[in-house]
Order: C-alpha cells, then sequence, then structure tokens
C-alpha cells in the first residue's frame, strides 16, 4: 500500500506519527510539504529536522513528482492545504482521499449562512458525499462543523495532532516536580506555554497567580513564550506585586519546553474556541502534568474527562478557572492522581505509534471497500458535539452519536 500525506509544511508535532508510518511503510510512505514553513515558527525552532527527513517531499522544488504522487498513491491523507488545486485531480478521478480538518466555523457557526461560504463549502465537501472520501476530524468540534453542510455523513472519525510521547519512571518523574520554596515549604510549580496572543488568554495565568498569592498558597508560575502580548503581561505580573513568583522566559525550542513540563506540577491551557487542536495538551498530559484546561478547545473534549485525567472548566469562566487552579494547589494527592491518569492516556491510546498503526489499518480496510472504525480513540466515529455541548460532553460523555 503506497500512503501519502499532503500538508502545508511538516512540523515537530507531525513528525513522530510520519516515522512510525515509514518504519512501517518504507519507500511507500511519503509527506508531501506544500509551502515553506512560516519565519516565526522557524524561529521558534519547528523546522529544524527538516533537512534530515528521508520520506519528505517539498512540492515547490519538485512539482510535477508530488503531483503525480498524489494522484497515483493508493491512499492520500490530504489537510492543513487552503489550495484545493493539490488535490481537485485524484477526487475527479474517484480514488480514495482521507481529508484532515479542523474546523470550518471556529470564529462561530453562524457564520455558515453565507451563501458564498455554502457554495464553496459543497464545491470541496458537500459534493463527495457518496464518493469514497473520509474526514478525520482535528478536534472535538469539527464533526458538527461538517453536519451543518452535509458533508461526509457516516464517515467523519476523531483525529488529532500526535507528538511524542515519552515514557518515564513514574517516581523519577514525580520527583523532579517537587520543589520547595526559600522557607523550605513545599511549593507548587505552575506553567503556561505557548505564543502570547489574544485567543490564548496568557493573562489568566498571571490573574490566577494574583488569586493564589492572595491565598498565601506557596507557587511559582513560568511563562514560557513570547508575542504581541509580552509588555502586557510583564507590566500586570509587575502591578500585581508577582514577579518573584511569575518568571518570563521568552521562547524556548520545544525540548526545552518538554522540561519545563516535566517539572511542573500543574499546566494551564486557557485558550478560547480559536484553539483548533492545541499540540501543547498532548505534551502536558505525557508529562504528567495536572491540566487545566477550557472546553472550547479542540483537543479537550477528545483528550481529558473532567476530574479524571485533568480539570476542564467553561471557556470564558475565569472564576471556574481560578477555582480549579487553587484546588490542585491544595490538593497533591489529586495533582498525582490527574498526572498519572494524563500520562496513561498518551501513553495507551493518543501516541504517534498508535495512530500510525489505526491509519494503516484503516487504509487497508478502505482498499478492500471496508470501512471499520475503532471502538475509542483516534479513528473511531466522531461524536457530533456542538461548541456550547463541550463542557458537559467533558464532565458527563454526553453528546449524540455521528449519524450523517
Amino acid at each position: 500500500m503506497k500512503l501519502t500525506i499532503v500538508s502545508n509544511y511538516i512540523n515537530h508535532h507531525q513528525i513522530p506519527m510520519a516515522n512510525e508510518l515509514y518504519q512501517k511503510l518504507g519507500d511507500d510512505f511519503a509527506f508531501i510539504q506544500t509551502s515553506p514553513m512560516e519565519e516565526d515558527r522557524v524561529k521558534m525552532g519547528w523546522g529544524s529536522e527538516v533537512a534530515y527527513i528521508p520520506y519528505l517531499k517539498l512540492y515547490y522544488e519538485e512539482e510535477q513528482y508530488c503531483a503525480d504522487l498524489i494522484l497515483q498513491s493508493d491512499v492520500v491523507v490530504f489537510g492543513g492545504v487552503e489550495d484545493e488545486s493539490y488535490i481537485k485531480p485524484r477526487l475527479h478521478a474517484g480514488k480514495i482521499v482521507i481529508r484532515a480538518s479542523e474546523r470550518l466555523y471556529r470564529e462561530g457557526q453562524w457564520k455558515s449562512i453565507s451563501p458564498r461560504g455554502r457554495k464553496k463549502k459543497y464545491e470541496d465537501h458537500t459534493q463527495y458525499a457518496d464518493a469514497p472520501v473520509y474526514l478525520l476530524c482535528h478536534g472535538a468540534y469539527v464533526a458538527s462543523d461538517f453536519e451543518i453542510v452535509h458533508a461526509y455523513p457516516n464517515k467523519k472519525f476523531m483525529w488529532g495532532y500526535f507528538p511524542a510521547v515519552h515514557t518515564y519512571e513514574f517516581n523519577d518523574l514525580f520527583f523532579r516536580k517537587q520543589h520547595v520554596d526559600a522557607t523550605g515549604k513545599e511549593q507548587v510549580r505552575i506553567l503556561w506555554a505557548g505564543r502570547f496572543l489574544k485567543l490564548k488568554h496568557p493573562e489568566y495565568a498571571v490573574k490566577a497567580a494574583r488569586f493564589l498569592k492572595s491565598q498565601g498558597i506557596s507557587f511559582h508560575l513560568d511563562m514560557v513564550g513570547g508575542g504581541i502580548l509580552e509588555e502586557r503581561l510583564k507590566r500586570m505580573t509587575a502591578r500585581y506585586q508577582l514577579n518573584q513568583e511569575v518568571t518570563f522566559h521568552g521562547f524556548q525550542p520545544p525540548q526545552s519546553v518538554r522540561e519545563y513540563m516535566e517539572e511542573a506540577d500543574i499546566f494551564l491551557f486557557t485558550s478560547n474556541y480559536l484553539e483548533g487542536w492545541g499540540a501543547v495538551l498532548n505534551e502536558a498530559m505525557n508529562s504528567a502534568c495536572a491540566v487545566v484546561a477550557g472546553h472550547g478547545i479542540g483537543a479537550v473534549p477528545f483528550l481529558l474527562k473532567h476530574g479524571e485525567n485533568g480539570l476542564v472548566y467553561k471557556t470564558g469562566c475565569f472564576k471556574e478557572f481560578r477555582e480549579s487552579v487553587l484546588r490542585l494547589c491544595k490538593d497533591q494527592k489529586l495533582r498525582k492522581q490527574l498526572g498519572m491518569n494524563a500520562y496513561n492516556t498518551m501513553i495507551k491510546e493518543w501516541n504517534p505509534k498508535t495512530a500510525a498503526d489505526r491509519l494503516c489499518r484503516f487504509s487497508e480496510g478502505l482498499l478492500k471497500g471496508e470501512v471499520t472504525p475503532e471502538r475509542t480513540g483516534p479513528l473511531s466515529i466522531a461524536p457530533v458535539i456542538h461548541p456550547k455541548e463541550g463542557y458537559r460532553y467533558t464532565h458527563k460523555g454526553q453528546c449524540k452519536q455521528n449519524n450523517g
């Protein structure tokens, strides 16, 4: 079986699964990159591995070769590319296509009323309802968006991003998470990591730090990243008299971010609905952090069950967020239990090897005319979760099934 993935560019969140596919399929696997990586992501250290990837093909350097490969492969996974011209010849030929997509209406499903938008969605998606075209949902609200345009009935599956998963000896890892303050008292280590953008609400972390200090909690907050809100956040920190409790580390390469996670007790994930997936959640869970995350983040309903492997607050509700953080700061046993369960979620199911194995099995089934979903996790049937239902889903697991 010849399997090809087509995306705008490859990054460290995609490479681990791609490596697993290459190990399984050898030269029958290729990853086609259609565009050079953006400069700001290169500065963050995202592109350092590209020169050494044997299966990576660059469309903008080998256009004809890549176009032929897209048409001739047995199965093509296509996603992250706005230009549909790359995949249209294959769609017109009626060959198997697996689309991988984040949300259509990240800014609100009310945007689906646009006549021009609906026409484009019909051309790209809805008209292939009866064709051998399937959808991998990069986030919990993707299936709901595609339901609106009546696309991929009974052919929408859970998916995501699969950054590298590390294995740890629990005692060693939790020893690294033990910290004390200057008085010898236990100190809770809290981490926020990402770009300082409005959609990611890094100010939640600083405001929570102010609240924790008022409650007499011994803690330290590490802010890893940078962006347009950086100076504002630093002014907030000074105004709240938190310079001893909060440290800004700037942008760090991916490996350094993982090291901060390995030493953190609590990880804060505060983005709003504009966060399509959020692979930083995978990494924090793999590092056995006790996560506090907003339900509107695409990855959260797929990866987290409230009270079992993390705490989920209603996106936009700062009070619930800060109370969840305070609860974890006061309960070491709960922090450890949530962290262990989060780690096991990554090790047992949401990891690159499992994803690669399931994608190959699923693709081989398609070649035989069979659609065989998994029971849980990656490549299971994607539940239809309206964004307003995500909070309830993470707390009770309630939603309607994807019935097309």
